[in-house]
């Protein structure tokens, strides 16, 4: 019988299952890539007014513009599959350094306090689970969120998506398949109209949309900080030929600057000699990763490990 999707109900994190409860978030950071959390203290009136705002701005602002983008680029009537493009009207939102929020056009003063609010909660969210991921892997409480740091601090921004109704959804990907490149990922989407999976064990597996929870999948520095023992997954959206599908994504990640490498704790001496996860600065990896985004991940980390190579003969890499 195939594995269920793993469901964390953090509560249980202040009582007796708190160690059962453990268990389960580590097995699907080594096992899945991803879980889903309820109970994880941001508010259901919150979450509901975050919801009814993003789909109102939609059909407002955005609606419009992407059916003119589909039939400017006849998307409605293709033939064969399209690799591409995505079947997505998106916008982004800044939080960290600093927020650009108040530079969007188009978003009412109100739709921009409700965002500001749910930045912050969901910015605590990621700081409490990378310390959740720190006990479960035996790390110092905050080693994670420094190895984020940087000079400025984590970079942490938000992707608000919608996946409007795709007459050939065999043919155009919502979202093509992809690991992200950054650290914690906090995904509230839809309940109503799915599309989200996930690759496990060669198969493309359902993210169960459900009131209230929030999706957390975990990117590629992860993967090299805990010296492969947690996984970035490829995941992918299918369009849905009926229902628009919300999708709000906020990326916890390192900041520019930060120098991303395996925890020391987390190699063993054998591994040292012939490590496979490379040491490198986030902003370079970045660069990297937005020509080859739908490409798979391993070569990004050969590429940043010759990198790392040929930068030994000229001095380490600077730590500041």
């Amino acid at each position: 019988m195939a594995a269920t999707f793993p469901i964390v109900n953090l509560e249980k994190l202040n009582g007796e299952e708190r160690a059962a409860t453990m268990n389960i978030i580590n097995d699907a950071c080594e096992n899945w890539g991803f879980f889903e959390i309820v109970n994880h203290g941001i508010s259901t009136e919150l979450l509901d007014t975050v919801e009814k705002m993003t789909k109102g701005h939609y059909k407002k602002c955005m609606e419009g513009r992407f059916k003119e983008m589909v039939a400017s680029k006849g998307l409605d009537a293709v033939q064969k599959e399209i690799n591409d493009q995505d079947w997505e009207s998106t916008f982004f939102l800044r939080h960290l350094p600093e927020s650009n929020i108040s530079e969007i056009p188009d978003l009412e003063e109100e739709y921009r306090e409700v965002m500001r609010k749910f930045a912050k909660e969901l910015e605590k969210l990621a700081e409490n689970l990378l310390d959740i991921f720190c006990e479960n892997l035996g790390l110092e409480k905050g080693y994670l969120k420094k190895a984020f740091y940087g000079a400025k601090g984590p970079t942490f921004g938000t992707k608000v998506s919608n996946y409007p109704p795709c007459p050939k959804p065999d043919l155009i990907k919502g979202l093509r398949a992809h690991t992200d490149a950054g650290g914690v990922i906090l995904l509230f989407q839809d309940d109503k109209v799915s599309g989200l999976q996930l690759l496990k064990d060669d198969k493309w597996i359902d993210v169960p949309p459900m009131h209230h929870s929030i999706v957390i999948n975990l990117g590629d520095q992860l993967e090299v900080i805990t010296n492969g023992r947690y996984k970035s997954v490829m995941h992918r959206v299918i369009a849905q030929t009926d229902g628009t599908r919300m999708s709000i994504a906020s990326f916890y990640n390192p900041g520019s600057d930060a120098v991303i490498y395996p925890a020391p704790q987390l190699v063993n001496k054998e591994e040292e000699k012939n490590n496979v996860y490379p040491k490198f600065v986030f902003e370079d990896y970045m660069k990297l990763y937005t020509t080859v985004k739908f490409q798979a991940k391993e070569p990004r980390f050969e590429a940043m490990k010759a990198m790392e190579d040929n930068s030994v003969n000229s001095g380490p890499i600077a730590t500041a």
